[in-house]
């Protein structure tokens, strides 16, 4: 396809049926260069038609950016609702579990009915007052210093009290998910944090709407093989789906 205009025509209605496109595949489609490829890419992202990825592209901005916690709140929040009711099964025969910030994680914790003493460890104040006089439930919250944009603390005395627990599942809130990226958030101040919680859990359980997948945040947390579970809505995609359950976790799709 040597005609650059139907070229770059043909790339925005690829992804317009599909979202996101990737450079080997416009190679083979397209029987043009992987140089001409990517500046057929590079002007249309000039022109503000389209997001370049790693690899590809993309019709969505594929990078988020650290939103006020009251202002996430009022995102996909039906999803996350589900997406806490499906997770809190999860929890099993545990008797100690960690819960992040975020959320989706906030609304797990309001979903937290446990019928046997459990300890929870969290660094996030909202959920340490949802829980604090909740039948069955001992709350151990991290100290620091709190971050105003997710009432959660950081830095290292949190780092510190980390070292020294052991626990059986971490549930865990992120702001991507993405195949090549693994899960990130939007905040570098967390980062380390929620690296140590992952390190301190024999499982993990990844807490993430649908608009989380394709996303990657500035902060890159662990790789897709480090998680056990990840808990999503029905929005996510299948094939994306498919992909990361070949990569080693288990996708439950909250109905």
């Amino acid at each position: 396809m040597k005609n650059i205009t139907k070229r770059h025509q043909f790339i925005l209605e690829r992804l317009k049926n599909k979202g996101q496109i990737t450079i080997p595949e416009l190679i083979d489609l397209t029987q043009v260069s992987g140089v001409t490829i990517r500046k057929d890419l590079k002007f249309l992202e000039d022109k503000g038609l389209i997001f370049i990825t790693r690899g590809g592209a993309s019709l969505t901005n594929p990078y988020t950016i650290d939103r006020p916690i009251y202002e996430k709140a009022t995102i996909n929040a039906e999803q996350k609702k589900k997406i806490a009711q499906a997770a809190v099964k999860l929890i099993g025969e545990n008797d100690a579990i960690i819960i992040g910030s975020g959320t989706t994680a906030f609304e797990f914790a309001h979903h937290l009915h446990p019928a046997n003493p459990l300890t929870v460890i969290t660094p996030a104040v909202k959920v340490t007052m949802e829980l604090c006089n909740r039948p069955n439930v001992e709350v151990l919250q991290l100290g620091g210093l709190i971050r105003p944009s997710s009432s959660s603390v950081a830095g290292s005395y949190v780092e510190y009290m980390l070292d020294r627990v052991s626990c059986g599942v971490l549930f865990i809130g992120v702001d991507g998910v993405d195949l090549d990226f693994g899960f990130s958030i939007s905040n570098l101040t967390e980062a380390n944090i929620n690296q140590k919680m992952i390190n301190t859990s024999q499982i993990v359980v990844v807490l993430a709407d649908s608009s989380k997948f394709g996303k990657r945040g500035i902060a890159k947390i662990c790789e897709l093989e480090q998680v056990q579970y990840i808990v999503t809505d029905g929005g996510a995609p299948e094939s994306m789906v498919k992909e990361l359950e070949e990569r080693g976790p288990k996708v439950i799709v909250a109905k």
